[in-house]
């Protein structure tokens, strides 16, 4: 742009430049030498005049001025924009703001309305559900847990209980094996005695120390542990044929005979055994004995 204008000042100067210098040519044409000579003597101050200078420098400035009256325009223009822009923006997002905490308050209203009274309230509600929950799935595992742990301990004590009885009958084994190998009636009763520290309520280790004890010609110690045995199982047969053998040796000949027949009720291999017994041999002349020892003898002498 100033260089246009530079150009056009310019091209007005040159072109007023021409014209003054044809004008004095077409005048010198008319005037003559001597009028020159006369003018030039005339003359006070020279010629020429700074008018050009003085014009393009007027014409530079105006030009700055006016470029600088542009640009400010420019930028009142842009400042202007921007700020339409940004009160635009700043309007935008106040609305943004204001319709989204109006949608809040809806629905905060909604929510008081069906019952809640704050998002608070909610959050504890939930929160004290989420414990409850909680709190409820803890207590049935522990109760799980227990009842496992129960189990599991009610096992154990089987087991070890099982492990005992074990270990219990291997040395009650050991003791029948020990006592039926020993030829001392006295070694057999401290054998049975073991058993029957091992196991008080043995039935068999009381008959057959009873068995054991009338060897050794003590047949009230053997009514004892007889009776003893009878009361922990009334339908044994042994015991039953160690109380009438005992009876026998200290003469009660009829609870001897009753309390045999018990014992032949049981098992009738021990009616042979009373015809061989001799702790009824006192008893052989006995009626009621051979009646019921010696039934075959009977019947083949009726005959």
């Amino acid at each position: 742009m100033i260089r246009f204008f530079l150009t056009l000042v310019f091209a007005i100067t040159f072109a007023g430049a021409s014209m003054a210098q044809q004008q004095p040519a077409e005048s010198a044409q008319q005037v003559t030498d001597e009028d020159v000579e006369e003018r030039i003597g005339e003359l006070e101050s020279p010629l020429y005049n700074p008018f050009v200078e003085r014009y393009l420098l007027d014409e530079v400035k105006a030009l700055r001025q006016e470029m600088q009256n542009t640009r400010a325009e420019l930028i009142e223009k842009v400042v202007d924009k921007e700020l339409s822009v940004a009160d635009k923006t700043m309007s935008y997002a106040t609305d943004t703001v204001t319709y989204f905490f109006y949608l809040i308050a809806g629905a905060t209203s909604i929510l008081v309305v069906i019952g809640w009274n704050s998002i608070r309230d909610m959050r504890n509600q939930l929160t004290s559900l989420a414990e409850k929950r909680v709190n409820e799935l803890v207590v049935e595992y522990e109760k799980r847990l227990k009842s496992i742990e129960e189990q599991l301990q009610q096992k154990s004590e089987i087991i070890h209980q099982n492990q005992a009885e074990i270990e219990r009958t291997n040395e009650v084994h050991a003791l029948w094996l020990k006592a039926s190998q020993e030829t001392s009636q006295q070694n057999k009763i401290a054998a049975y005695d073991q058993i029957l520290d091992l196991r008080p309520d043995d039935v068999e280790a009381l008959s057959y120390k009873a068995d054991a004890v009338l060897e050794m010609r003590e047949p009230l110690w053997a009514i004892s542990l007889c009776q003893r045995a009878l009361k922990l199982a009334p339908d044994n047969g042994h015991a039953h044929y160690q109380l009438a053998c005992a009876y026998a040796e200290i003469g009660r000949w009829e609870d001897a005979v009753s309390t045999l027949e018990k014992a032949i009720d049981i098992s009738e291999a021990y009616r042979d055994d009373a015809s061989v017994d001799p702790s009824f041999e006192p008893l052989h002349d006995h009626e009621s004995y051979r009646t019921l020892v010696f039934t075959d003898q009977d019947d083949s002498t009726d005959a």
